[in-house]
């Protein structure tokens, strides 16, 4: 059984939001959301089991388990199918593609958590657009959101560059420029005033020592 957070309604959530917390049923058992504080998360959602995109998403996200695990993060998927046809959609992908889905795949068959999570509004009757992907904090704070059409997978290769991108700015100290990989240098922040302007040319785009 799919608990809604208590008091919760119907709103996108935003970046800096605190993830509302629900208790679902998984393919790995039942989960409570704030059980994963204290590590990061990716809680993403897709339309339906047994589809051709979500499919390859899953199994690029499984391919790429030691990576998410050694930057300790965790994964969680979601959809509208029952736990049995998430069951029988993670033996098929095994079968077929030799990937196993080692992550928990929540079921949401009345929509209540992609309702409670603003993924899709109280009118809407399917779940064609629960393609979101929350990125949480070991806090339970949202440091960003994705969303994406029902017909253009997501990258995993992104997704991970994302959280560990996260990572590498959580002490506030820099930022992360576009493409930033793994040990590459950060951007320092803004200025704070004319002094740091007079510093030099390049004052509002400067990488930190």
């Amino acid at each position: 059984m799919t608990e809604a957070p208590n008091a919760i309604t119907s709103r996108m959530i935003r970046i800096g939001d605190l993830a509302p917390d629900f208790i679902a049923r998984t393919t790995k058992g039942e989960f409570k959301l704030s059980s994963y504080r204290g590590r990061w998360l990716i809680f993403f959602a897709h339309p339906a089991d047994f589809t051709p995109v979500c499919t390859t998403e899953f199994i690029g996200l499984a391919r790429l388990k030691a990576e998410f695990a050694a930057a300790d993060c965790a994964l969680l998927g979601l959809s509208v199918d029952s736990l049995y046809a998430h069951l029988a959609w993670v033996r098929a992908i095994e079968q077929q593609f030799g990937v196993s889905i080692d992550f928990p795949i929540i079921e949401d068959p009345s929509m209540v958590i992609g309702h409670a999570y603003g993924m899709i509004d109280t009118a809407s009757t399917d779940a064609m657009a629960m393609r979101s992907a929350y990125f949480i904090d070991p806090l339970g704070i949202v440091r960003a959101v994705t969303c994406y059409p029902p017909n253009v997978g997501r990258s995993a290769d992104e997704m991970l560059r994302l959280i560990m991108a996260l990572q590498a700015v959580d002490d506030g100290k820099g930022f992360a420029p576009e493409g930033w990989q793994p040990g590459a240098p950060l951007l320092a922040p803004p200025p704070g005033g004319s002094e740091d302007v007079a510093e030099g040319a390049d004052w509002f785009c400067r990488t930190l020592p």
